[in-house]
């Protein structure tokens, strides 16, 4: 049996799947150029590529991806009928940056798209609780290869980094991890298929899709947009990486979870997440980083309710128990009571006593 290595000495987990490295590598074969000397450049074994279920880790797929760009001035990698220079998008990204919110950022990447290509068309809707990206295929990404296995890979390719590269300029705008609510892929789930959740944060996947699309929750386009031009120019040699790696700094979700709990005050682990659209163990892990849990939050968020009811009402202390999310009034005042070193009648009799100032 091999050792555990400690956290900071763990191996990554080869999570990419060769398939998105042969997808680079058709690009490469597109312009008749070798593959080879950018695949072992980055760390990646030539002979990998005839094993279908090989794996490899972020940092060589995006040392891949970075330099196939560059060296191919192709930031489509060859999924399109016309090439998109270097810089492509880093314009797009550009353009949307002195939006107001992320909403108005994002119509505006959806819209300066159609600028550079109209092979593949990204919609986007607004409905009342959720807004929708959509891609209109109307030359499907790859159509000129030879095979029918090949075009099938280069079309998942891009499909798949054309919502990534959305997702990740997305939550690098508002510096928050964003978990959309739904995927829809235009295409039956691959031999890979495992690795959607990886991608998408544990979003549902459907496959054989109408179209291909990504649903995400309205909240997050009213959030202002938390970068400007300086952090842009930092962030542009890197870009490849908000396409490769899922963002991880979540500085919404502890907000979101206070305020969904406040409505829900009576809610468990599982109910909480349900709503946030994350899996138990990551909302438990996001809020362990942010330097607190689920019972703590929940504690909070019931205490200052029970205090703004007990001050603000004449509500007896059994309703203002079931308020909070109590199954009865005894359990509310030994919870009180730890809280606030006195029983709910006392606390409300001294704020009562306090004198108000004018």
């Amino acid at each position: 049996m091999s050792p555990t290595l400690p956290p900071t000495q763990r191996r990554p987990v080869a999570a990419t799947p060769i398939a998105f490295v042969r997808a680079i590598a058709l690009a490469y074969a597109q312009r008749g150029l070798d593959p080879q000397p950018a695949l072992m450049d980055a760390g990646i074994d030539p002979a990998w590529l005839a094993t279908p279920q090989a794996r490899v880790t972020s940092l060589p797929f995006e040392r891949l991806a970075a330099r196939a760009m560059r060296e191919l001035d192709d930031e489509a990698l060859g999924w399109f009928s016309r090439r998109l220079p270097w810089g492509s998008y880093g314009m797009l990204a550009r353009a949307s940056l002195t939006a107001p919110d992320l909403g108005l950022a994002l119509r505006r990447w959806c819209r300066h798209h159609a600028l550079l290509t109209d092979d593949v068309l990204l919609q986007w809707r607004e409905q009342e609780q959720h807004a929708e990206l959509t891609l209109i295929e109307q030359r499907a990404p790859g159509a000129d290869l030879p095979d029918v296995a090949q075009r099938a890979t280069a079309r998942e390719f891009a499909h798949v980094s054309l919502l990534r590269n959305v997702l990740g300029l997305a939550a690098w705008l508002i510096d928050a991890r964003i978990v959309p609510t739904q995927v829809r892929l235009a295409f039956p789930a691959p031999p890979h298929a495992d690795v959607y959740p990886l991608l998408f944060g544990g979003a549902p996947v459907l496959w054989d899709a109408s179209a291909t699309a990504l649903r995400l929750d309205r909240a997050y386009l009213r959030e202002p947009l938390r970068r400007d031009d300086a952090a842009l120019r930092a962030m542009l040699p890197h870009a490849v990486r908000l396409m490769v790696r899922p963002y991880h700094h979540d500085r919404l979700l502890l907000e979101r979870a206070r305020a969904w709990l406040r409505t829900h005050p009576g809610a468990d682990t599982a109910h909480l997440a349900r709503a946030l659209h994350v899996s138990p163990r990551t909302l438990q892990r996001q809020l362990h980083d942010s330097g607190t849990s689920v019972h703590a939050l929940r504690d909070q968020v019931r205490h200052e309710l029970a205090t703004g009811y007990l001050l603000r009402t004449r509500w007896p202390i059994k309703r203002i128990a079931a308020a909070v999310g109590f199954d009865n009034d005894k359990s509310f005042m030994r919870a009180f009571r730890v809280w606030t070193g006195v029983s709910p009648a006392a606390w409300r009799r001294r704020a009562s006593a306090r004198p108000t100032h004018p």
